[in-house]
């Protein structure tokens, strides 16, 4: 069968959770017997641009260098070059693109678009942004022939927006275990920091991490790893934050080196709000590193009770004032996090990425889609579910599995 990725930079992955999951499963996909075509952006400078990777065939096309054109403008010539070579399932990723669906339905070429996150919380966009991709929301409840969610509070999101179902296909968790020597370039020692790793933007609180960590008492440094490619003044904050006991290393592209950081942090901090199931988080809890964590569902999800979660600076100096001060309970956080990382597995995400394009090659798809309408407002919300939605003494398990609680970490004077 013929698989064509679409809408992200392509691969190899070097920047963030699409371009991973396009490696991951593209690769696996591959090694199944199915010819697997990537789409990627060609970068001004790289003048390398492989024909294959890891078996799956890349074409390279450029794009607008415009924060908001790139990702249009690289997908439209893609979907260009896709009509013109047929294939026999889609995946089109970002909901932002939805809006070059008519023409793959024009073509009967059957496409499943991964809707991402909420990318229309996110500050970097402003008004004009924000309808845009609340537009791009509807057209791809509209267009596709199926909807692809990474996150159970993403699927939820769109059933009660939209009505509608999803397939739940979420990120798979790398089971760390490296090496120190990376480390030891860096000044740094095992358990001798805490760590954050995000793309310094608002909606990933790198401030609130930051300003809250300056507030603490602690005596391990903090170690950060990011820079934001379109945000000096957010750049600028999150430095005018920090005080001495903060290192900024920018980019780290080194991921053995990266690996060793995650594997080998006291903490991690996650500020990360509107993605769904992040990358970054998963590649902490398969390091077995205890997560002080950003509090949204999307984060409950992923590291349920092994975590503890925060909303302000003053929460996150409590979480690590109290970590610094029980070393046995943040190893059992990480112990209890690496097990609830064996459910992530990208050989089995690969697996329901397979299914699916099997059902769009087959036509096994509703012969009409939904109108894309948003539901009315309820008259009256319940209140929110807490996660991890599960019964008592019970936890979910990849696959619908369930097995016992155990573990249950509480960090004195920590938010629960």
């Amino acid at each position: 069968m013929r698989i064509a990725m679409v809408g992200t930079r392509g691969v190899p992955a070097r920047y963030g959770g699409f371009e991973t999951a396009v490696e991951e499963v593209g690769r696996r996909l591959a090694d199944r017997g199915h010819r697997v075509v990537v789409y990627c952006r060609t970068v001004p400078g790289r003048t390398e641009r492989p024909g294959e990777h890891l078996g799956m065939e890349l074409v390279h096309l450029p794009a607008a260098r415009k924060r908001s054109l790139e990702t249009l403008s690289h997908s439209a010539l893609s979907v260009a070059h896709l009509v013109a070579h047929r294939t026999d399932a889609a995946f089109v990723f970002n909901a932002a693109n939805a809006p070059l669906l008519p023409a793959l339905r024009t073509a009967r070429i059957p496409v499943a678009t991964h809707v991402d996150g909420l990318e229309w919380k996110r500050a970097k966009w402003g008004p004009i942004g924000q309808r845009y991709y609340r537009l791009a929301e509807a057209l791809a409840v509209r267009w596709s022939d199926a909807l692809i969610a990474d996150a159970q509070g993403i699927a939820d999101y769109y059933r009660s927006e939209f009505g509608v179902p999803t397939t739940l296909l979420t990120y798979g968790a790398p089971i760390i275990e490296p090496g120190t020597g990376k480390l030891a370039e860096l000044g740094l020692t095992p358990g001798g920091y805490h760590l954050a790793v995000a793309r310094f933007e608002p909606e990933n609180h790198v401030d609130v991490i930051v300003d809250g960590y300056r507030r603490s008492g602690a005596r391990k440094p903090l170690v950060v790893v990011g820079s934001a490619p379109y945000s000096d003044g957010y750049t600028a904050r999150v430095h005018g934050l920090a005080d001495e006991r903060v290192r900024f290393l920018g980019g780290v592209w080194d991921q053995e080196q990266l690996d060793q950081l995650y594997a080998h942090a006291y903490t991690y901090l996650h500020g990360h709000s509107v993605g769904g199931t992040n990358p970054s988080l998963l590649r902490a809890i398969g390091a077995g590193t205890a997560v002080l964590a950003y509090d949204v569902d999307f984060n409950r999800e992923v590291v349920e009770d092994s975590g503890r979660f925060f909303a302000s600076p003053a929460d996150v100096a409590a979480l690590v004032d109290a970590a610094e001060a029980s070393p046995e309970r943040v190893r059992r956080a990480g112990r209890r996090a690496r097990r609830l990382a064996q459910g992530y597995d990208w050989d089995e995400v690969a697996v329901g990425y397979e299914q699916l394009a099997l059902r769009l090659a087959g036509r096994r798809v509703p012969s009409r889609r939904p109108s894309g309408r948003r539901l009315p407002a309820p008259i009256s919300v319940p209140a929110p579910v807490p996660f991890p939605r599960r019964a008592a003494g019970e936890e979910r398990v990849g696959g619908g599995r369930v097995a016992p609680r155990h573990d249950v970490i509480s960090f004195p004077g920590a938010q629960q």
